[in-house]
């Protein structure tokens, strides 16, 4: 490797130490301050670093206690993308989300250390919320990309992919708060299995209703045609 690019690879390893530590800073200031107790000058001073360069690396004190949230929606993109072709595409990312879960490499929620805390101070703060809202639709588009992919559509004139992501998405969002709310930080597993079963359900029923109906329809018109 030359000189030359020995240098920018190691700006940018510091770059993300710096971004790791201010990200870090914010996230136990937070915890063990309250959001509403810390300034961002605090968490500069707690990275060894000054006010500007906080601001080069983030929008808001919210954006940085909530940085290491941002992996994850990768990590399921990720084992969405590993799913096999033929699954449903719903199913897919169910069982992607399952993966994440599962995978002691990827680190989810659950076996994170204080990531509990966070998510129960997310629920209680707004603009901290709003934030999480943020990085959710983030991973949200690219899932929504993959899934276009996997059906081999165009999800700007195809509006399927985007349904799977919302109903998949909308389940693990239930299933996150019903964890947080619950008070068992070893419960997301369950919580998850539970959400997308009741989505399962729920469609099942919804298409029975619906299957119902149309075949009353149906009825009615030929009874009405009839002379």
């Amino acid at each position: 490797m030359t000189p030359e690019r020995k240098i920018p690879e190691r700006r940018s390893r510091k770059a993300r130490r710096t971004r790791d530590t201010l990200a870090q800073a914010a996230f136990e200031l937070v915890l063990d301050r309250g959001l509403r107790n810390v300034t961002v000058e605090e968490i500069a001073e707690a990275a060894d670093v000054d006010r500007r360069t906080f601001s080069r690396y983030f929008p808001s004190k919210e954006a940085a206690a909530l940085d290491s949230l941002r992996g994850d929606g990768d990590r399921i993109n990720a084992a969405l993308r590993a799913r096999p072709a033929p699954e449903p595409p719903l199913l897919a990312y169910r069982r992607a989300v399952l993966d994440w879960l599962a995978d002691p490499e990827a680190e989810a929620w659950h076996r994170r250390p204080r990531i509990f805390e966070l998510l129960v101070v997310a629920e209680e703060e707004p603009t901290l919320y709003a934030v999480f809202h943020h990085i959710r639709v983030d991973a949200q588009e690219d899932s929504i990309a993959i899934v276009a992919d996997r059906l081999g559509v165009d999800s700007r004139q195809d509006i399927r992919p985007a349904v799977t992501v919302a109903a998949g998405a909308g389940a693990l969002l239930a299933a996150q708060a019903a964890w947080v709310r619950g008070g068992r930080p070893d419960a997301l597993p369950e919580r998850v299995v539970e959400a997308f079963d009741a989505l399962a359900e729920t469609a099942k029923e919804a298409w029975a209703a619906g299957a119902a109906g149309a075949e009353a329809r149906e009825e009615a018109a030929e009874t009405e045609a009839t002379p």
